[in-house]
């Protein structure tokens, strides 16, 4: 008894991933020693104007930076490995394991910010043993090549991490998944599960990647001009899928998309790719070949503004220009809230004359992700005692829960969590709490990490809605008082040549508020610059209904 009250306790800690996809990260800490689980990203909402990628919050890390071990990679999708670079920065000597695809995928990203790191290749039935905690990686199957999970036994217990995954028993490189192996560490007893809820609303079984491979060899059979194919850089089975359906049609392949190349040039270099000798070409050749000789592999299935394929339905692309007859597929469905761009960019590309097959008319893409008949098959494997359904938005996550307790897991043994919130297990049994790390989204915007806050993005969104208008008025050294006539500039609030009359009221009410405020006495510049703004506001929404930002600028002169 006396051993069990000093055993300690063991936190699991999401700081990213729950009630969202993507921007997966998990932290385990046992007394003094603290593991990692994935590093992700994800991409900015609607209204985070100008922000370009989001990643946690690393302030629990930093609070508790001298217990950490390493920090283990599941697989190379970006939701997993994209804040690394960001991570390591700050944590440089914290070691990285994973497969030898997502190291490579990794290093890419590293080298582009210019950092180092000590990387560590795991296979899959490696164990590797970090002071409490022993870390088995075991073998999944998902979209892309070295998709892991992990058994981190603990003092307290075993957590099965599942990573991402489905259960695909025809994957297209190698065996599936461990099930034997599965089977035997939920026979010894599992603590807690932690699994992948991305698909747990959708009944049924996830299609293996093979299904795929037929439709597409169906299109290539069919199309006589130049295809364009667009889906994830890093779904590597596709993209392999793709070549080997040109080399057997007789047609060569480019890759546009600097994240495309990255990933198929790394793939190739460590055996995950195999080209046949010939088939890849560089973009500038296409030119030379005709079309019924080129397919085209590129990013932009999400219509991503930057993408290759946005580009090229904007007629913007350097090399590429989208003509009548060319076949142009969608190798994937649209992440949630991106089906708007997705059906701005098909609907431009079929005014170009292109055929367009996507999944409404095709069955053209697979997920990577376990429907819910393969979730109960995951819980019959490994019988937790306690659940916890990560990766997902509030819905997946609360359909997972249902599931899990379906098959068997006390209800009261279930949690539906949210970033920032713990499970502590004890000798006791386990106590739930919430916030117990801040969990806020750091907003990455060009090389700014963390400098744009919720103040910015207002300002940001109140330019974008009502543009701005800038009042510049010269004030006396001598006197304190405004000395000329206030200049009004708009930007994106009204066109000034062709709203005069208004933008001379607007002035006219500057001047006479200026003119009262020194009458009474007022030289104070903030409380004049106040003046200016109430003015200002009040005049601009009685005549247009219209909140632009207001900024008054006082210039001081002799």
């Amino acid at each position: 008894m006396r051993k069990q009250q000093n055993m300690g306790t063991l936190r699991v800690l999401p700081l990213g991933g729950l009630n969202e996809i993507g921007k997966n990260m998990t932290v385990f800490e046992y007394r003094d020693e603290i593991i990692i689980v994935d590093c992700g990203l994800s991409f900015p909402e609607d209204d985070m104007l100008g922000i370009d990628i989001v990643i946690p919050d690393f302030s629990y890390l930093h609070a508790n930076r001298s217990k950490i071990k390493a920090i283990f990679i599941t697989h190379g999708h970006e939701d997993h490995i994209g804040a690394l670079p960001y991570f390591l920065k700050q944590f440089s000597d914290v070691p990285v394991y994973g497969a030898r695809l997502s190291l490579g995928l990794i290093e890419n990203k590293l080298k582009e910010h210019g950092i180092k790191a000590r990387m560590m290749d795991v296979t899959n039935g490696d164990v590797i043993k970090l002071g409490s905690f022993t870390v088995e990686i075991i073998r999944m199957t998902h979209s892309i090549p070295g998709a892991a999970a992990l058994a981190i036994k603990t003092p307290l217990g075993t957590v099965f991490h599942t990573g991402d995954f489905k259960i695909d028993y025809t994957p297209l490189d190698g065996p599936p998944m461990d099930f034997q192996r599965l089977a035997t560490i939920g026979g010894r007893g599992v603590l807690l599960m932690m699994a992948d809820s991305t698909n747990a609303i959708k009944p049924g079984y996830t299609r293996s990647e093979k299904t795929v491979g037929e439709t597409v060899d169906t299109i290539f059979e069919q199309a006589e001009s130049r295809i364009i194919i667009a889906t994830f850089a890093s779904n590597v089975y596709r993209v392999q899928r793709i070549i080997d359906a040109a080399a057997k049609n007789g047609r060569k392949v480019a890759v546009s998309g600097r994240s495309m190349v990255n990933v198929v040039n790394k793939a190739t270099e460590l055996g995950y790719m195999k080209i046949p000798k010939g088939t890849l070409i560089d973009i500038s050749k296409i030119r030379s070949l005709r079309d019924d000789e080129i397919v085209i592999v590129t990013t932009g299935s999400q219509g991503e503004p930057m993408s290759a394929l946005t580009r090229m339905a904007n007629s913007e692309h350097k090399m590429i220009q989208v003509k009548a007859g060319d076949t142009i597929v969608f190798s994937s469905n649209p992440i949630p809230g991106n089906e708007k761009p997705v059906s701005t960019i098909i609907n431009k590309l079929c005014e170009k004359g292109a055929h367009i097959y996507n999944s409404d008319v095709a069955d053209i893409h697979v997920s990577g992700h376990a429907n819910a008949e393969e979730l109960k098959l995951m819980q019959s494997l490994i019988k937790p005692k306690y659940f916890l359904p990560v990766h997902g938005e509030y819905r997946h996550l609360i359909a997972h829960r249902d599931i899990a307790v379906g098959m068997g897991v006390r209800p009261e043994n279930t949690f539906v969590m949210e970033n920032g919130d713990a499970l502590e297990f004890s000798a006791a049994g386990v106590k739930k709490y919430d916030k117990m790390a801040s969990t806020g989204s750091i907003l990455v915007d060009g090389l700014g990490v963390g400098d744009v806050g919720n103040i910015v993005l207002r300002d940001r969104k109140m330019l974008s809605e009502g543009g701005l208008i800038i009042v510049v008025a010269a004030v006396s050294k001598q006197t304190g008082l405004v000395c000329t006539d206030p200049e009004i500039i708009s930007r994106g609030f009204v066109y000034v040549r062709e709203s005069e009359d208004l933008i001379e009221a607007a002035r006219t009410a500057v001047k006479t508020r200026l003119h009262k405020m020194e009458n009474d006495g007022v030289k104070d510049w903030s409380a004049l610059k106040n003046g200016i703004k109430d003015e200002l506001r009040d005049f601009i929404f009685r005549k247009t209904k219209r909140n632009p930002v207001i900024l008054p600028i006082f210039i001081e002169v002799n």
